[in-house]
């Protein structure tokens, strides 16, 4: 399983500490689009990220552009409360980059445009505008896991020390 999250233009350092953390648990890929809303070395950052930071492959990119060019044969889903398909839907590749949006915009309209049938959401009741962004990343990481049989998290070692 080769698994990919994207955060384009994120603004809230705890949310991209937060799906660092979610990162380095599942062992997916981290890949942040400039500009971003805070420094790497902000201290709600690093707090929200926890001792995990060692634990996360991160790539940077300049802009969405950059980012496409480095990884132009990638299978894309893209994270927005404007589309039809449900994160539930939709069968996912072995290899897959999840693309998330800044908290106060979402995506670029013209990237959602060209990529409707690509465009997943998380259901929602009316009304409510949007989930925070490091909840919606672990929703749908953690459902590409599940489609895979949670198969890159297999525990290590035993439950013994337990006396159930």
């Amino acid at each position: 399983m080769d698994l990919h999250v994207v955060l384009v233009e994120p603004e809230i350092p705890q949310n991209a500490g937060n799906i660092a953390r979610t990162c380095a648990a599942t062992g997916a890929h981290l890949h942040l689009v400039k500009p971003l809303g805070f420094s790497v070395e902000d201290k709600y950052l690093k707090r929200a990220g926890l001792d995990y930071w060692h634990m996360v492959d991160i790539h940077y990119y300049d802009n969405l552009k950059h980012f496409f060019e480095v990884n132009k044969n990638g299978h894309f889903f893209y994270a927005t409360t404007k589309a039809v398909n449900t994160y539930s839907d939709v069968k996912y590749p072995d290899s897959c980059y999840l693309v998330f949006g800044k908290e106060t915009a979402g995506l670029p309209e013209e990237l959602l445009k060209e990529n409707k049938d690509s465009c997943i959401r998380i259901p929602m009741i009316e009304g409510a505008r949007s989930l925070n962004l490091s909840n919606s990343v672990a929703i749908i990481v953690y459902e590409v896991l599940r489609q895979k049989g949670f198969e890159s998290l297999k525990l290590k070692g035993s439950l013994t020390r337990f006396s159930w």
